[in-house]
């Protein structure tokens, strides 16, 4: 896997990996022959493996930089161990088991340079026994000296979101900070209180923690809870212009709050609703930037065509977005056959 960038809160976490987990095993958590859960035991091993890991074992990694390095975008991880030792303290060793296969990919043309690379792809089967299987794929350039190792453990990662285990991690879409000249971050953000397993087992989810920040009807305009919570969702709202672009920053901008500037809105509710729109914008984003190492940057012009667009920067709306994400994505999918 790629090294870490920093650890959550400045702690250190162990080899391990299992900081804070206090999960009991279930007493028939182990096959037996081809035992199964019953449905009560079904949930509660489901509900507990959606639970966030413990702080100290968050890591955070940059995904983007800005043109002159010395700002970064950085999103939390956690190594697969943190994964292994959450099934392992859930139902036993015995009660689960995953299984790999490895292919290569056709070549494509990677980076300035434009160099002929393969990829590898490793496939992950995870099982949970007497609870559920699922398949996830991991893929990474084949010139790389990690490829294998980092593809395995982005399948197996993968395979675990299908049943609940670090999904809560996708909600997260980056905070920008300094970076240091070896392009690590000099700090790390402190996790929302929904990302910690205290909050989260008292219920705290992500976009419930902004809706009970910023309820503007209950919020006299000239509250001081309301200009805080302003600022807070103007600095995120900001923070997202250089990812985006400024088409589709600006396009959000304009259809839902009629503004071209996010500090003309007025109305804490609609900041709220800017954000969760560029949010998803930025995950999009994501999984077009995933598909085109896979097809290559000349994969997305034949969409581009079809929907008559000179380029990516032309897109100003979600929908359109998600169109060409569909579209690239069925294209990986075709490829892959």
């Amino acid at each position: 896997m790629s090294p870490a960038n920093g650890h959550a809160n400045g702690a250190t976490a162990t080899a391990s990996g299992n900081i804070g987990e206090t999960f009991a095993p279930l007493p028939t958590s182990a096959p037996n022959n081809g035992r199964q859960f019953s449905s009560e035991q079904v949930k509660e091993v489901i509900t507990a493996l959606e639970v966030p890991f413990d702080p100290r074992v968050i890591e955070w990694r940059v995904t983007n930089t800005a043109k002159d390095k010395r700002r970064g975008q950085v999103i939390p991880y956690a190594d697969q161990r943190a994964y292994t030792d959450r099934l392992n303290a859930l139902v036993t060793p015995a009660g689960w088991t995953r299984k790999y296969a490895v292919h290569t990919s056709a070549n494509f043309q990677r980076g300035k340079d434009e160099r002929i690379v393969a990829k590898v792809l490793v496939t992950c089967e995870l099982t949970i026994f007497g609870i559920a299987s699922h398949s996830a794929t991991g893929e990474e350039w084949a010139d790389d000296d990690n490829a294998g190792t980092s593809a395995e453990a982005q399948s197996f990662k993968r395979a675990c979101s299908c049943v609940g285990l670090g999904r809560y991690l996708y909600h997260f879409t980056g905070e920008w900070v300094d970076l240091d000249e070896r392009k690590r971050p000099k700090r790390v953000p402190g996790l929302p209180k929904w990302a910690t397993p205290e909050g989260w087992l008292q219920g705290l989810r992500p976009q419930q923690q902004i809706m009970n920040t910023l309820t503007p009807e209950s919020v006299p305009n000239n509250s001081g809870t309301s200009r805080d919570a302003a600022a807070h969702l103007l600095r995120q709202i900001e923070a997202l212009e250089e990812p985006l672009g400024k088409g589709l920053y600006r396009g959000l901008l304009k259809s839902i709050a009629r503004v071209w500037k996010p500090d003309e809105i007025r109305d804490v509710g609609v900041l709220g609703k800017v954000l969760e729109h560029m949010q998803a914008a930025q995950r999009g984003l994501r999984r077009l930037d995933e598909a085109l190492e896979v097809t290559g940057p000349e994969g997305i012009d034949p969409i581009l065509r079809s929907l008559e667009l000179r380029s990516l920067d032309r897109v100003d709306n979600l929908d359109t977005l998600k169109r060409i994400v569909l579209a690239i994505e069925e294209a990986v999918a075709k490829a892959r056959r």
